[in-house]
């Protein structure tokens, strides 16, 4: 069965170019969105230079727009160093806000509770606040979430202790959203042996019992997003001795999500809930006209190297069979990735609509 997705979202990917533009590209990694079924993808700030301020900001938006094929919205991170006095001169031009609670790639980790809170008053937008928080950090978040009522967006959730957590938030009716990505779903700590520093990311890989938690939590509705937070390095990083936090995944997200559906997991309402409609709603975003992914719900096949758009040219799935094949994507009623061949030239993409 051929379906129709609308204005699919990633908002939690690790584009990099910049300082880190021998791991991917602008380019690159939106070519790869557009052949994963994407209109639009968020880009986290932990890429050097930090998005701290406004001048590394400015230095970002120039390089993006000059080469993005998908459109995007940028975050600001949160600095150890409290930049809240840059988040009033930055509001028209990020998505959001995004604070690193606990350990992570990069150099934004903010452990203080104090400067957390500072960040929360501060943090005036109606845009959400993106956070990295793990275990009982979940708890310190909803503290802020429930002082200050911004808008907060946990991203790559990834424990049964922590959707309890999030669970119970909703039940109080907290301004909170849930983000979980699909490696915490289909791969354990068990597969780290197998592949080795493949299988590295942050939040770690957990257990069988958690796995089966964030599907329980997929199927009642307590996630709200699928996002990939798609994070690219080279195979010589990853197979090295010390080998970096990340995985890829803008390519295989949707693929992985409809083989749920094919297998019973997840119905598809509910993808298309968390990979486009819900995405769209909590950022505020407005999709151009004529814009979607056209699905082959019943196109079953091997996940290869072969193909991929990422410049990193590997994946955690490799080998892996799925059902469900991204067969166009279309932006602004033009065809910008045909099956085959992404179409879109650099710079086609531009910064998202976002409702007052």
């Amino acid at each position: 069965m051929i379906i129709r997705i609308d204005g699919m979202v990633d908002p939690h990917v690790h584009l990099r170019d910049l300082a880190w533009a021998h791991k991917a590209t602008f380019a690159s990694e939106t070519a790869a969105a557009l052949a994963g079924g994407y209109w639009a993808v968020l880009d986290m700030p932990n890429t050097p230079p930090s998005t701290v301020n406004r001048a590394a900001l400015d230095t970002k938006l120039e390089r993006i727009t000059a080469a993005a094929r998908c459109d995007w919205g940028v975050y600001l991170g949160a600095s150890q160093a409290d930049n809240t006095g840059e988040f009033a001169g930055v509001f028209d031009d990020v998505c959001g806000l995004k604070i690193f609670c606990n350990d992570t790639t990069g150099d934004l980790l903010v452990e203080d509770q104090c400067l957390r809170d500072k960040l929360f008053a501060a943090w005036t937008s109606p845009k959400p606040i993106a956070v990295h928080a793990e275990g009982e950090t979940v708890l310190q978040i909803l503290e802020l979430v429930r002082k200050y009522r911004r808008h907060t967006h946990f991203l790559h959730i990834s424990t049964a202790e922590e959707i309890g957590f999030l669970r119970a938030a909703k039940e109080e009716c907290l301004p909170i959203s849930v983000g979980v990505c699909p490696h915490h779903l289909y791969l354990t700590e068990d597969d780290v042996p197998r592949l080795g520093g493949f299988a590295l990311m942050k939040p770690m890989l957990k257990t069988p019992r958690d796995v089966a938690a964030l599907w329980a939590a997929i199927r009642e509705g307590v996630v709200d997003v699928i996002e990939s937070d798609h994070a690219p390095h080279t195979l010589d990083e990853k197979q090295s001795a010390k080998p970096p936090y990340g995985v890829p995944g803008l390519e295989t997200t949707l693929p992985l999500m409809l083989t749920a559906v094919h297998d019973g997991r997840v119905t598809l309402e509910r993808v298309i809930d968390m990979v486009s409609t819900n995405p769209r709603r909590i950022w505020g975003l407005i999709a151009p006209r004529d814009t979607f992914a056209v699905v082959d719900l019943d196109a079953s096949y091997e996940i290869t190297r072969a193909g991929l758009y990422s410049a990193c040219g590997w994946s955690p799935y490799e080998g892996l069979r799925v059902t469900g094949r991204v067969i166009s994507t279309w932006l602004r009623g033009q065809v910008v990735y045909d099956g085959e061949q992404v179409k879109a030239l650099a710079g086609a993409g531009q910064r998202v609509v976002v409702q007052a």
